[in-house]
């Protein structure tokens, strides 16, 4: 049998492919055209809905599951729709949101540096945005004192100014005749001390009520989220993520090496450089919005790579995953302790802990070996 009778997925990454003709890995990459990724798609789909309708239920006036699901479609008593509308629908739309935002950014930055521990949090992204948002925060006297209109924008401004920083700076540090996973990785985690370091030392000269409001906010919490909250992430998932979708050939490109890409006829650094502004992006503003989730974008897209067998997290999937991940998670830290809420970043830093651990130990073995 020859190369061009060959079913696309008996040709291997190494072999030329004829000009044109995009390879059969490059087209699925998306997630959105394999039979099992589409059932895990939708699988993931149906556990956000669920996950959400729960947690739309909870609260001081408890509502049941199939009555929340009325009034999301247009049922239920006026008392039920402002309830489940007006004061509990943006908490849970905005932890979807931000999910799936910091899902897809994570997703990004691992096919990148073609390396699973590479995320937002881990390389300093997260942690600059929430090093500008505490800056307001303390030097700028605290959310109430320097008044509502101004911490709803301030701050979210500031977290996104900080990311947006700190990309430049990992990009720059990084940048010898164009940009590799490992050195980018490294990098990153360099950067992410000194601004674990600059955080700490704001909280320490803080005021006690300074640093409390600033270290709930880096926790990362959905609680007293309006629709204020909602729209920016909103915006930001609507015009960036349809980027990334189309961006995507270029990331199975980009898996294959900087010069096969080449060979494709992708220009390697100006490509990487869209799509690291789009994975910032993302991460940026959701934090902006719910403060540092933890472990959410390195764990979604992880998690969607194999349970979809890709060769590269899907984004598609990635996204649903991240978005499900977080509102499941707010239900736990509303639930669990009776009385007592937690904010829902602890409860996603317990679940993403261990596999962090285990992603480092199944590296070290790989090394070894």
């Amino acid at each position: 049998m020859t190369t061009t009778e060959r079913r696309p997925e008996q040709v291997s990454p190494t072999e030329p492919r004829v000009a044109g003709r995009v390879p059969w890995r490059l087209r699925g990459f998306s997630g959105v055209r394999r039979p099992r990724t589409l059932l895990v798609l939708l699988v993931c789909a149906v556990v956000l809905v669920l996950a959400a309708a729960v947690n739309l239920g909870r609260g001081d006036f408890p509502i049941g599951l199939g009555q929340v699901l009325a009034t999301l479609f247009g049922a239920g008593d006026p008392s039920q729709q402002f309830i489940v509308l007006e004061l509990r629908l943006p908490r849970s739309l905005t932890g979807a949101l931000v999910g799936g935002a910091l899902a897809v950014s994570g997703a990004i930055l691992q096919s990148i540096a073609r390396n699973p521990l590479a995320s937002p949090e881990i390389i300093g992204i997260s942690w600059g945005a929430s090093a500008a948002a505490v800056f307001v925060i303390v030097l700028g006297g605290g959310m109430n004192a320097v008044g509502g209109s101004f911490a709803a924008v301030g701050i979210p401004l500031a977290a996104l100014a900080g990311g947006l920083v700190s990309a430049v700076a990992i990009y720059t540090l990084a940048w010898r005749r164009g940009v590799q996973g490992y050195r980018l990785v490294l990098v990153g985690i360099g950067i992410n001390a000194v601004l674990v370091a600059a955080v700490n030392w704001l909280l320490t000269v803080a005021q006690i009520y300074q640093a409390a409001q600033a270290q709930v906010w880096l926790n990362g919490s959905l609680n007293a989220r309006s629709w204020d909250d909602v729209v920016p992430v909103g915006a930001a998932v609507v015009v960036l993520v349809p980027l990334a979708m189309i961006l995507a050939f270029v990331l199975g490109g980009l898996q294959f090496g900087d010069d096969t890409a080449r060979g494709l006829g992708i220009r390697v650094n100006g490509a990487r450089t869209a799509l690291l502004l789009v994975a910032v992006g993302l991460a940026s503003v959701a934090t902006a919005s719910a403060g540092p989730i933890a472990f959410v974008a390195l764990v979604s897209p992880q998690i969607a790579q194999r349970l979809c067998r890709t060769p590269a997290p899907p984004l598609a999937v990635s996204m649903v995953l991240g978005a499900a991940l977080v509102v499941a998670s707010d239900v736990i830290a509303r639930t669990a302790f009776g009385g007592t809420e937690l904010p829902v970043g602890i409860v996603t830093a317990v679940l993403g802990a261990p596999y962090l651990m285990y992603l480092l130990a199944r590296h070290r073995r790989e090394a070894r070996s």
